[in-house]
């Protein structure tokens, strides 16, 4: 029934990888992770958009597509790479269907065997390996509004110099506005991190709107008159959306949220390890190592260990998904009745997630969200689906509120991306910042080989800036590899600017980083520049 409804629902999934690709290996370990995110959650969710659309069911969807994810699923070279992954995958599922033929893992392999063909089908066949066109497509039809991030994942309320706020925002805008056709309406700051004041480069940038962790709404000044339910201007102009802490502890608790039912796919246990080692070689990587390799036969059972873990049903754990996507519905209806009768207007749920959440750790998730939408479309019509966009469009009118600064880290401040795992960047970080705004003060009308060079100081620069080295050491997950990467482009950006300097450009240097980090093909390094800054702030003011 249209606009019958009582309040809104805006699905937001935060989609995003940081930038990791090496030409100068044949085959690198840690590119899984982004293979193995476009296996379980981005072409997943992609068909589950194709079929909400054929079968016409109504839907709204907000996703991050972070300019790091976007670099990286544009790369021929991890083009090529993903392709030979999902066929490797793909044979090995056919000859795990003739195995486990007649055993209680039967229905597991099949279910790989027809995922993995579809997968193919889907990013080969449909959309000729350009997956942003997939994303795209579904843009323009209206039924999901894809945001930008800042350029590199880079944490913002840690940046001493507001060039470089800037240059993260200047840079993400218009690598969107090339790959999309038209500016980002919404963004997402990197880990929901906020420093109030830091929104005026978001207005200057055609920006209207971001999100924010509970905190950072409810601290605000002066208090906010709807808490979380409605959205806040900033006193720049820019709208703040609050997350629904409500719906997020449903899905993300690890108590009370729905992945941790005993019957979905347990995700710890792995082919990598259960097959014979000369069987599973050929599917590892060039050391030999076992690792995991995506296909997972087991449910999560119960508090039991790894090696008494039940056989997973497909059909079962989708019926759940089915299940759960109901209750998930009528919590919401429930909520929408209670706050429209306690505010007085219809409020709007942000229900915020990390993307690769659905699929990657929950394997069921996608299911989750298609079931959702269609029990939303025909079962009631008290919660419509909604973009921020659409949303602002019919309820123009909001209280002013000035956030406060917050994140969605641990603890909801900066501690996760400030301790003493990570301090020892942010001296070489910083010094670094400031030499490339002294640079792009210095040459603001460069070309030639000056020009490349400064642009891939640039490249060098955002890549250290990304909060996920940060992250990642602090979780000790991959620290060796996060610490590398920092060094390796705090060293190349150094050593670009001693050549540039010192007038002495050394081409093939510069060529191999070029080669190594080709990020952002169209930046311009005056978006450090003090001007640019300035210009930014005076017009988001």
């Amino acid at each position: 029934m249209e606009n019958n409804e009582k309040g809104y629902l805006a699905l937001v999934l935060h989609a995003h990888l940081p930038f990791i690709r090496h030409p100068e290996y044949e085959d690198f370990l840690e590119e899984d992770w982004f293979f193995e995110a476009m296996c379980e959650t981005y072409l997943p969710m992609l068909d589950v958009y194709e079929r909400l659309t054929q079968e016409g069911t109504d839907f709204r969807v907000t996703m991050s597509l972070t300019p790091p994810l976007c670099g990286m699923m544009s790369d021929e070279l991890l083009k090529k790479r993903f392709l030979n992954y999902v066929h490797k995958r793909l044979e090995l599922s056919r000859k795990e269907v003739h195995r486990t033929r007649n055993t209680a893992f039967s229905p597991v392999a099949e279910m790989y065997e027809r995922k993995f063909r579809r997968i193919i089908e889907l990013y080969e066949g449909y959309y000729h390996c350009n997956i942003l066109d997939g994303f795209k497509k579904f843009q323009d039809m209206g039924k999901l509004e894809i945001i930008t991030c800042c350029a590199t994942h880079g944490f913002l309320p840690l940046e001493v110099r507001k060039e470089a706020v800037n240059a993260q925002i200047q840079i993400a805008a218009q690598d969107y506005t090339r790959r999309f056709g038209r500016g980002p309406r919404g963004i997402w700051l990197a880990e929901c991190a906020y420093n109030p004041g830091d929104e005026v480069y978001l207005k200057a940038h055609g920006i209207r709107y971001f999100f924010l962790e509970t905190h950072g709404i409810i601290y605000g000044s002066p208090r906010p008159r709807y808490g979380v339910y409605a959205p806040v201007y900033c006193p720049s102009g820019v709208a703040a959306f609050g997350r629904d802490m409500e719906s997020a502890h449903q899905v993300w608790s690890a108590e009370m949220g729905y992945p941790g039912d005993h019957r979905y796919r347990e995700f710890y246990r792995d082919l990598g390890y259960d097959l014979e080692y000369d069987y599973v070689k050929p599917y590892l990587h060039n050391d030999g190592v076992r690792r995991n390799i995506g296909m997972k036969y087991c449910q999560i059972t119960g508090k039991v260990g790894l090696n008494e873990k039940a056989p997973y049903n497909p059909h079962e754990a989708r019926d759940v998904a089915a299940s759960h996507a109901g209750n998930f519905m009528f919590n919401r209806e429930r909520q929408v009745e209670h706050l429209y009768g306690f505010l007085g207007r219809k409020p709007i749920l942000v229900s915020m997630y990390d993307a690769e959440l659905f699929g990657h750790w929950w394997y069921e998730g996608p299911d989750f969200i298609e079931f959702l939408f269609k029990k939303m479309h025909h079962d009631q019509n008290t919660v419509k689906s909604i973009t921020p966009s659409e949303y602002l469009g019919r309820h123009p009118d909001n209280q002013v509120v000035q956030p406060s600064m917050s994140s969605w880290g641990d603890k909801g401040y900066n501690e996760v991306w400030l301790n003493e795992s990570n301090d020892w960047m942010y001296r070489h970080l910083h010094k670094a910042v400031s030499r490339m705004v002294d640079m792009a003060n210095r040459f603001p009308n460069a070309d030639g080989l000056l020009k490349r060079a400064l642009n891939q100081c640039a490249r060098e620069l955002v890549l250290g800036m990304s909060s996920d080295w940060a992250f990642l050491m602090t979780v000790g997950t991959a620290k060796t590899y996060s610490t590398k990467r920092f060094i390796d482009h705090t060293h190349r950006f150094n050593g670009l600017y001693e050549q540039i300097m010192g007038n002495r450009i050394e081409e093939g240097y510069l060529k191999d980083i070029e080669w190594r980090d080709n990020i952002f093909p169209e930046v311009d390094y005056r978006a450090f520049s003090s001007e640019a800054e300035q210009r930014a702030r005076n017009s988001g003011t």
